[in-house]
């Protein structure tokens, strides 16, 4: 391969990476992807969205069967086979990355594993990434473009190591029991995810949150109802925390804090689980070797991902600016594809990024919250449907929490939307293409939705803003 030259040259097998790679690849380009495990999928398949969400699917069937009865099924005395839990999220994962190593041979990738470094600009029109295989040995890789697509890591509290007491989302993913016992630092996505898994298969967990509202990202009255649901749950959570400090003992660890009143509080624990953000992986790649200057380690970018280095483009997690999703960044990757192609491509908007928290109950937003939206100067109408005047959600025991709709006043236009609730990770594509497709309310409001769907709440949402839902 010394003397090939890549069209393009992509660096990390993650959703951002391998979606790339796929997408140039059916534009004609000829295309390599390096990656530095020993399987593709990168953080998202191999450690997190995927077998987070393979667990917490298995939690949602576990609450079920704890209540059979109630669903007319007698006779259910479920029993926690915490090995068969790894056991089947092993094996989705599995599945996928044979999915992926089909993907590649299927678009004609060539696929490198070992770990790539960009070593300088461009010369005579070709970047060189120096390869380092898994046996030691070094090769060059070289292409007309690169595509920085490195991921992230967990950060954890300055002063400790994860290891098998204090975890990320990582090492959690591997414990030989489910613990009894759990404090959650942080209560981003990752926190309160393994919050709800663990409180659903017994543990007595605590979280911990340094701001002074849960799930900080969504809207306040998302955030209020989430609190009032995991309190309902029974898991405890302290708000606009100080001085964390943990320390290990035989038991597991003593977590410390101070409160919101300003009084020492502390926990003991089997397991800490750090959810403190995720740091990006840009140290040892060849940055240095180049014009791109990384701000905290971010790597920044224009409009179409392009990188202060000519010729080379950076998209997923390491990029500043843009939120670290697999869906960011994968669509990222396929605007680079397109752009290096020549094809129609239109940058990746923030304002029209869905995010999602599979917890139960699950939270799924896009657009402006209404703190947002007002901020701006938009003059807002908001609109408010619960999930209990919906029918499906009862069908499915599932009718607490509501949808939210943000409106501009003036032209109706849909400016955000916020959901917490039954299948909200799902029916939040509606909300996304309708911002998208810059819907009115009063479009939505006619827009027919199945019955009986879960997905009915959002005409009712719709409606709501004009003060005329119908189911409540």
């Amino acid at each position: 391969m010394a003397d090939t030259i890549f069209d393009v040259v992509v660096i990390g097998g993650g959703p951002a990476g391998y979606t790339c790679a796929i997408r140039a690849s059916q534009y004609g380009l000829k295309t390599a992807l390096i990656d530095a495990n020993e399987r593709l999928g990168g953080t998202c398949l191999l450690w997190g969205c995927i077998p987070t969400k393979a667990m917490l699917f298995t939690a949602e069937l576990w609450d079920h069967l704890k209540h059979a009865e109630r669903y007319g099924i007698d006779g259910v005395t479920p029993k926690l086979n915490w090995k068969g839990v790894l056991a089947r999220k092993d094996d989705v994962i599995t599945r996928h990355t044979k999915g992926l190593d089909f993907l590649m041979k299927k678009n004609k990738i060539t696929t490198f594993k070992g770990f790539g470094k960009v070593a300088g600009g461009e010369k005579d029109g070709v970047l060189t990434v120096d390869l380092k295989l898994f046996d030691g040995k070094h090769t060059a890789v070289k292409g007309k473009k690169i595509v920085l697509a490195t991921g992230s890591e967990a950060r954890v509290l300055p002063g400790y190591k994860p290891d098998d007491t204090i975890l990320t989302n990582y090492e959690i993913l591997k414990i030989a029991e489910a613990p009894k016992s759990l404090v959650v630092i942080g209560s981003g996505a990752v926190g309160v995810e393994f919050a709800s898994i663990f409180k659903s298969f017994g543990a007595d967990v605590t979280v911990l949150e340094v701001l002074p509202r849960v799930v900080p990202v969504e809207d306040e009255e998302i955030s209020k109802e989430l609190l009032r649901q995991y309190k309902k749950r029974g898991i405890d959570v302290f708000l606009s925390i100080q001085d964390t400090k943990i320390e290990k003992n035989k038991d597991g660890a003593l977590v410390t804090w101070i409160d919101s009143n300003g009084n020492k509080q502390s926990k003991q624990a089997e397991k800490v689980l750090m959810a403190v953000g995720r740091a990006p992986r840009t140290e040892g790649i060849g940055l240095e070797t180049t014009k791109i200057k990384p701000d905290r380690g971010f790597v920044m970018t224009n409009e179409w991902m392009e990188t202060a280095e000519p010729g080379i483009y950076a998209i997923g997690d390491i990029v500043g600016g843009l939120p670290q999703l697999a869906h960011v960044g994968a669509m990222a990757g396929l605007v680079v594809a397109a752009k290096l192609a020549g094809k129609y491509a239109k940058p990746v908007n923030r304002a029209r990024i869905p995010g999602c928290t599979y917890t139960d109950p699950q939270i799924a937003s896009v657009g402006l919250t209404e703190a947002q939206a007002k901020e701006k100067g938009y003059n807002v109408k908001v609109g408010k449907f619960p999930f209990v005047g919906n029918s499906k959600a009862t069908i499915v025991d599932a009718h607490d929490g509501f949808v939210k709709v943000v409106a501009d006043a003036k032209y109706g236009e849909i400016l955000g939307v916020h959901i917490i609730g039954p299948y909200a990770t799902e029916i939040i594509a509606e909300a996304v293409t309708a911002i998208e497709l810059e819907a009115t309310v009063e479009e939505m409001m006619f827009t027919i939705h199945a019955h009986p769907t879960v997905a009915e709440a959002l005409l009712d949402g719709f409606s709501s803003v004009e003060g005329m839902p119908i189911n409540v």
